[in-house]
């Protein structure tokens, strides 16, 4: 399957890459839904509830306390999947990186054409006055972290309850539809409505590289670990 799955790389022009927590997971991140990720950790409450709009409104300082724990992951450095996807990017062949995740490690890897589509921990803004704040400034704070206006900051990722981005989602989408080939990492394709943006792709080859198989009709399937596989792709 690796063979044929860089025979599809070879011929490609212009490769879409969207992925999932697997993609991070390899790097040491908690995936929520696995077995030993965020939902299975003992906490006040469900991660999926500390995640929402309505929880961050009503008990910040439960929020934050959780954030700052498992969803600030500073130490961890991007792995042979991102690596080979800056490769692939300088090469001309891929075209785009969409991405769930929030951890940024596309761009530290050097991807420059990148789609977070549920937001990143690296920007953050105060809710009353919109200032903006990176996250060395966030990691200055300790408990709920307070604007000089006296706002509480918010960091730029999408929770429960709340919009995608129409700006990111629609050029995720633009992408996605000019596409040859779309490779689909790390993903169990089971959020929505991230996980429906595979039906804007009408190329050529889609291409999925998850550790489970999935139920998607007409694509190549390897199920094996992602950076594993990339490992073993040449550009």
């Amino acid at each position: 399957m690796i063979d044929e799955f860089q025979k599809i790389i070879d011929e490609s022009n212009n490769i879409v890459f969207f992925g999932g927590a697997g993609v991070s997971t390899e790097s040491g991140i908690k995936d929520f839904r696995s077995t030993d990720g965020l939902y299975n950790m003992e906490y006040d409450y469900p991660p999926e509830v500390i995640l929402s709009h309505s929880f961050f409104e009503s008990n910040p300082k439960e929020f934050y306390r959780f954030y700052y724990d498992y969803l600030i992951n500073k130490d961890v450095k991007p792995n042979e999947c991102h690596k080979k996807l800056k490769e692939l990017e300088d090469s001309s062949k891929l075209k785009a990186i969409v991405t769930q995740n929030i951890d940024g490690l596309h761009e530290m890897a050097g991807s420059t054409n990148v789609y977070n589509i549920h937001g990143t921990i690296y920007s953050n803004h105060c809710t009353k006055c919109n200032k903006f704040y990176s996250l060395d400034d966030m990691l200055k704070y300790t408990g709920v972290p307070v604007c000089e206006c006296g706002g509480i900051i918010k960091p730029d990722v999408t929770l429960y309850e709340e919009r995608l981005n129409d700006e990111v989602l629609n050029k995720a989408i633009e992408a996605i539809s000019n596409a040859d080939t779309l490779i689909v990492g790390g993903t169990s394709l089971n959020v929505y409505p991230a996980a429906g943006l595979i039906n804007f792709f009408n190329g050529k080859h889609l291409v999925i590289i998850n550790r489970d198989k999935l139920n998607v009709y007409g694509a190549l399937q390897i199920n094996d670990s992602i950076a594993k596989v990339f490992s073993n792709i040449k550009v």
